[in-house]
Formats: structure tokens, C-alpha cells, sequence
């Protein structure tokens, strides 16, 4: 094969790559209004740059979007930052594309790295761009009363709470075991439009301190008390999903007076005595191997098969915050966990009640919301289907929809 020959095939894969990254629309304007002048060098970047450079393989080609994109923006080429975040947001539409989180994790990095003015001018391209494709996402204000402030509690151990929202009646929002308070972010966003909102991090979670363990449930629930006194806005609605919901139930039967509605969510209020058992195993495996370990059978027991094929990019995310955790801190609240048990006292608690399931959900089958349900007075049950056990994430309309109906009954 001759060196031309070579050159041509060279030349063709990289105009390959060039397509799949910057679309047709732009390399045929590039390629077709080449003259004499810059063909040669039309040539030498489509063979090295987009053959020899974005051809090698261990790198994908989102990595190598984001590298650009944090490049271009601290060297100031503006022009060229412009071609490749216009590029990699229309990647975001198509699977295996660069999703807009990423995207905004890139540039708040370079906020750091390549200065704030660097930043600015990059985030004002971005959101220009983003106007274009009609993806610029709904507004987030940070004006008083509806920004979110990060506070950490008085009391020890710390706990980190988010607070967001003004109005009548108030909502804490108690996340799911491996998970954080950003579990809650659409649903907290949602209900501050009427509501004062406060979530936050459990023990060993998050940004929350992460104490020697194992915990108890009694802790779990001592903890949230504590959280709602130094707020000062009770009595509360606390909505609490999994491991959030036993410290709801515990809430409710050990400290009545500050709540004013409970939501239970795909949760338990007992495990059966072979339960135990899968969670010493599981305390084992993440002892073992860290919380990696166990990643994939959590995200099958969190979300359907069904929800896992058509949101892929969703699962990684997920797995991504259950993975950031201490796994020392997760241990120590499952013992809390797998020690639960209130089903004997649900008869004590008094406040109007929601209880809300999963149809699809293996870690807190129905039988167990319904168990719930049954020992406290007056609850109401709601299942939703195509739900596991995340049901907020998989599905959030319908979610919301039950929680806000029960806080408006609540003011009847």
C-alpha cells in the first residue's frame, strides 16, 4: 500500500470520528469550503487530530468531549469551546452522549482550575447553546425563601440538612439506606413552592458526621428528633422512604408531638428472621469489598429490570452516590436496618398517616406496606405500579401527586 493510499484511509476515519463528535452538518461545511490555501491543513487535522488522537482507544469519546471542554475553556478559545459544548450537548440527546450534568460538573471544575471569569464566559456559551436546542432547564432561583441553604446541626452527632421553601405547613424529607438528601431533590424543589422543606443526610451518610457504629434505630430516630427541635418549625409532615420510613414509624411512636402527618414510604416496619440473615451478608460484603460490592444487586433491588434498560445512564448515577458513601457509616446503619421493629407499637401512633408501595419492589414487597398500614389507625395505602423500591425516582409525578393531596387534607 502505497503512502497516499494510506494517508486517504487515515484520512477517512478520522473524518468518521470528526462526524460522530461535531455532526455532519459542520465537517461537510469545513470539508467542502477547503481551498487551496487550508486544504493541507483541513487534511492534517482530520488525519491526527481526528484520526491518530480521537481514534485511540482508552479513552471514549465522551471523556474526550469533557477534556476538550475543560481545555478550550482554560486556554480561552472560545470559538472552539463553542463548536464542541454546542456538540456534546446535542451528543446528550443520543444514547452514550454526554449528559448536561456532566457537562455542568466540567465547567464548575474549571470554575477552580481555569478561574472564575473563565467560567462565567464559559457557562453564558453553554446556556446560549442550551437556548438553542431547547433544553435550558427550569429555572432555580436563588432568591429568599426559595434558595436552598446547607446548614449543619448544632448538636452531635453533626448532620448536614438542606432547607428550601416558605408557607404553611412543614415537610422533612429522610432518605433511603446508601443514598443522600439529593435522593429527594425533585420532590424537595416541588413541594417549596407551599411548603418549607428540610432534608437531610442520616448518620454515616452524605455529608453527616459518620460516628463509630453499629446504630441503632433508636439512634436514627433520636437523631431526626433532634433535627426537627433545632429547626423550630414543628409540628412536621415527615416523609421518609426505606430506611427513612422505620425512622418515620419510630418518629411517630417515640416523639408524637412533632409530627403532624407521617408518609411511609417502600419501607418495613419488622424483617422476618431469614432476612437477618441476607443482611449479615451483606454487612460482609461491603466489609470485605466496600460498598463496589454490592453496587449492582442494590440497583436491582432499587429499580425495575424494565426502569434499569430504558435508564441507563440513570443507574449509573445512582450507583455513583451509593458508592461516594463511607462504608463504614453503612454498615452501622445496617444494623440499624435489619433491626427494626415496630410492628407491635404502630398502634400507638396517632397522626394521619400515608403509607405508599412499590408493585415491583423485592426489597419491601407490598405485604409489608400493607402490614404497616393495617397497624396504624386510619392509614391510607396506595401501591404504584411499575414501581420498586425507589418509587420516587421511577415514579416522581405520581409520587408527588399522593404526597401533596395528603398535606393538603392535612389543613382540611
Amino acid at each position: 500500500m502505497t503512502d497516499d493510499a494510506r494517508q486517504q484511509d487515515d484520512f477517512d476515519r478520522g473524518v468518521k470520528n470528526r462526524r460522530a463528535v461535531l455532526g455532519d452538518a459542520w465537517v461537510d461545511k469545513s470539508l467542502n469550503n477547503a481551498n487551496e490555501f487550508n486544504a493541507e491543513f483541513q487534511s492534517l487535522i482530520t488525519r491526527y487530530a481526528w484520526h491518530d488522537i480521537w481514534g485511540r482507544p482508552e479513552l471514549d469519546h465522551p471523556t474526550r468531549r469533557l477534556l476538550v471542554l475543560g481545555m478550550t475553556m482554560g486556554l480561552a478559545r472560545w470559538e472552539e469551546f463553542e463548536l464542541h459544548v454546542k456538540a456534546a450537548i446535542r451528543s446528550s440527546k443520543q444514547p452514550g452522549g454526554v449528559s448536561l450534568a456532566k457537562i455542568k460538573e466540567t465547567l464548575m471544575q474549571g470554575a477552580i482550575y481555569c478561574g472564575v471569569p473563565a467560567a462565567n464566559t464559559a457557562f453564558k456559551i453553554t446556556m446560549d447553546a442550551l437556548r438553542e436546542e431547547g433544553l435550558l432547564p427550569p429555572l432555580a432561583p436563588l432568591a429568599s425563601g426559595v434558595r436552598v441553604s446547607t446548614h449543619h446541626t448544632f448538636s452531635q452527632p453533626q448532620l448536614q440538612a438542606a432547607v428550601q421553601g416558605e408557607g404553611a405547613v412543614p415537610v422533612v424529607l429522610s432518605h433511603a439506606l446508601g443514598l443522600d438528601l439529593h435522593m429527594w431533590d425533585d420532590l424537595a424543589g416541588e413541594l417549596s413552592g407551599e411548603h418549607p422543606v428540610l432534608r437531610y443526610d442520616h448518620r454515616g451518610h452524605g455529608g453527616s458526621a459518620a460516628p463509630a457504629g453499629p446504630y441503632s434505630m433508636d439512634d436514627l430516630v433520636d437523631d431526626a428528633a433532634r433535627l426537627i427541635r433545632e429547626w423550630g418549625r414543628g409540628p412536621v409532615v415527615f416523609v421518609g422512604l426505606s430506611m427513612g420510613g422505620m425512622v418515620g414509624q419510630g418518629l411517630a411512636v417515640r416523639h408524637p408531638e412533632l409530627l403532624c402527618g407521617l408518609v411511609v414510604a417502600n419501607s418495613s416496619s419488622q424483617y422476618p428472621e431469614a432476612a437477618k440473615a441476607m443482611w449479615a451478608q451483606r454487612i460482609a460484603m461491603v466489609e470485605q469489598g466496600g460498598l463496589a460490592s454490592i453496587a449492582d444487586m442494590v440497583m436491582e433491588r432499587y429499580f425495575h429490570a424494565g426502569y434499569r434498560a430504558a435508564n441507563p445512564d440513570v443507574i449509573v448515577s445512582w450507583r455513583r452516590k451509593l458508592r461516594s458513601n463511607d462504608p463504614a457509616g453503612y454498615v452501622a446503619c445496617c444494623a440499624a436496618v435489619a433491626g427494626v421493629n415496630w410492628l407491635d407499637r404502630l398502634g400507638e401512633v396517632t397522626c394521619p398517616t400515608l403509607v405508599i408501595a412499590g408493585a415491583e419492589d423485592v426489597g419491601a414487597p407490598v405485604v409489608m406496606s400493607e402490614a404497616i398500614a393495617k397497624g396504624i389507625r386510619g392509614a391510607e395505602l396506595v401501591v404504584l405500579d411499575q414501581a420498586s423500591h425507589l418509587s420516587v425516582a421511577e415514579q416522581p409525578e405520581r409520587f408527588a401527586q399522593h404526597v401533596k393531596r395528603f398535606i393538603a387534607r392535612l389543613g382540611k
